[in-house]
């Protein structure tokens, strides 16, 4: 039988189809100190949230695997593909893929696939999560409360903007953007992005991404990582923005630049920031972003719900059965190498 690596640890019912056909190695080294979590639709539980596989140990355990159910956390590239030379098929456990060097995979003649659409409505409701509590100053409201300073009541105290009404400008227009500006449309918002082409999106408009920062008062990121879109929000794009505006960013950290963001919050240049996705991540306790009472930071969550996750989990293990059985697989990466196509 093919063997298979499984970077992390996934529920029993899920990982079944795959146990037919593979013998599979199953990382679950347990990080000290973590509590129980979820892990199969509110019925069963993983002990501990498994550590990351070291470097030097998924090398070891990849050499003489043919497939690999990988994570975001694993860096795909020349290096691991020279030290697995059996390795035929990945599918990562994740829509985005900027871990991947998709180029040396088909030189190493390597399939990709991963977990697109899944996730798309869940990260979605993240967004407008985050936009809620970002526009509203849910957390700083919450940080009032707890340190006992929360006085009588006061008509002109601790005032916010309106999340109904309020210009949105989201940068990128995929499926995430496209679900985003869905659910805009229950607030009565005004609808701007930015992309490459005209997206048939109802009621919303295409401008040029300078153009949607002076005009927004919410700017949420939606672009994928790339060399494109790495660093393209810098201190002149935050200039850009009025100073109530709030910034969300529910894509890659490297999209927005830090010290940037930083600097930006500390002079007012914007109103506030809400991010699910940080560079570096995980963010240290004392980073400066942390710090400020008006920027949210949460543990890269967007699609941490039970159903999106067993749903992404499902479709990589679809993946990687549809190519151990030469089957076209239901989600494969273009540019890496060739999938099966069937009969």
């Amino acid at each position: 039988m093919p063997r298979v690596f499984v970077s992390d640890f996934i529920p029993g019912d899920i990982l079944e189809p795959l146990a037919t056909l593979a013998d599979m190695d199953v990382w679950s080294q347990p990080s000290a100190g973590v509590g129980p979590r979820i892990s199969s639709g509110g019925q069963g539980v993983a002990p501990q949230i498994s550590s990351r596989v070291p470097r030097e140990t998924l090398l070891e355990r990849l050499a003489d695997c043919d497939g690999w159910l990988s994570m975001l956390s694993d860096t795909i590239d020349v290096e691991l593909l020279d030290a697995a030379p059996k390795l035929r098929v990945i599918s990562q456990m994740s829509v985005g893929v900027d871990n991947i060097d998709v180029e040396a995979c088909r030189g190493h003649g390597v399939t990709v696939g991963h977990t697109p659409d899944v996730l798309t409505e869940t990260t979605a409701d993240t967004a407008f999560a985050l936009i809620g509590a970002a526009v509203r100053r849910l957390p700083e409201g919450e940080a009032i409360v707890k340190s006992g300073a929360w006085g009588p009541w006061d008509p002109w105290h601790f005032l916010s903007s309106d999340l109904h009404g309020a210009t949105l400008g989201i940068v990128g227009m995929g499926r995430i953007g496209q679900a985003i500006s869905r659910r805009a449309r229950g607030f009565d918002m005004r609808v701007l992005y930015t992309a490459r082409t005209t997206k048939d999106v109802s009621g919303a408009k295409r401008l040029e991404l300078a153009e949607l920062l002076e005009l927004s008062d919410i700017v949420v990121i939606a672009v994928p990582l790339s060399d494109e879109t790495r660093g393209m929000i810098g201190l002149a794009e935050l200039g850009l923005m009025k100073d109530s505006a709030v910034l969300v960013n529910i894509a890659r950290g490297p999209i927005v630049d830090t010290d940037a963001l930083v600097a930006a919050l500390a002079d007012g240049m914007i109103g506030g920031a809400a991010l699910d996705v940080t560079d570096p991540e995980p963010l240290p306790a004392d980073h400066p972003l942390v710090q400020f009472p008006n920027c949210l930071v949460v543990p890269h969550i967007g699609s941490a719900t039970i159903p999106a996750r067993r749903a992404m989990a499902g479709l990589a293990v679809a993946n990687l059965v549809a190519y151990l059985r030469q089957e076209p697989m239901p989600a494969w990466l273009p540019g890496s190498a060739a999938q099966p196509q069937g009969d």
